[in-house]
């Protein structure tokens, strides 16, 4: 993942936990269920581009990462997001938040060294099992707790399961995009 949202993109995210006015005035619900969807598609969806890459692909750099390195890190952050749900829910400040280094930098290269396999195939399958392990802890959490405040604060920013969700999605469809251009 990237830098945390700002505070505006932050007021526009929590609004989606409810209710929000969508086209015409028509209200809309964003469940977490509807989010979880969401995830679920960006992941597919990623996995698929990976998927018709070219064995010499997946191992060529593209802006500093391989394909390959961007699996190893969204697998982990999978995980880390189940790990840093737990703190938020707690009242504390997610582990991978505290020294990322610039743009999770530290957080990322950690990711990267841990998930180490070339092999695409292996790699794809920890990737979806490791969002499957996602998706059922995030099934597990209360609708009271999704984008409650719990008081935990990052670079001026209020971090909610709901945001952090949110910005996986988000770095799941940017290293789609970032591949496809290269493609």
């Amino acid at each position: 993942m990237g830098l945390r949202c700002s505070a505006e993109a932050q007021v526009a995210s929590s609004t989606r936990g409810w209710h929000y006015e969508g086209e015409l005035g028509a209200t809309k619900v964003v469940t977490i269920e509807d989010q979880i969807v969401g995830l679920e598609r960006s992941v597919k969806a990623f996995a698929r581009c990976v998927t018709s890459l070219e064995d010499q692909r997946f191992l060529q750099k593209l802006n500093g990462w391989t394909p390959r390195d961007i699996v190893a890190h969204l697998v982990g952050w999978n995980r880390y997001v189940v790990k840093g749900a737990r703190q938020i829910l707690r009242g504390e400040l997610p582990f991978y938040d505290i020294d990322p280094g610039y743009n999770y930098s530290k957080v990322n290269a950690v990711l990267v060294r841990e998930h180490s396999s070339s092999n695409s195939e292996e790699l794809l399958t920890d990737l979806r099992r490791s969002a499957r392990e996602l998706k059922e802890f995030l099934r597990s959490v209360d609708l009271s707790d999704w984008n409650r405040d719990h008081g935990v604060r990052h670079g001026g920013s209020t971090i909610t399961i709901e945001t952090t969700v949110d910005e996986l999605i988000a770095d799941y469809d940017h290293h789609r995009k970032q591949i496809e251009r290269c493609l």
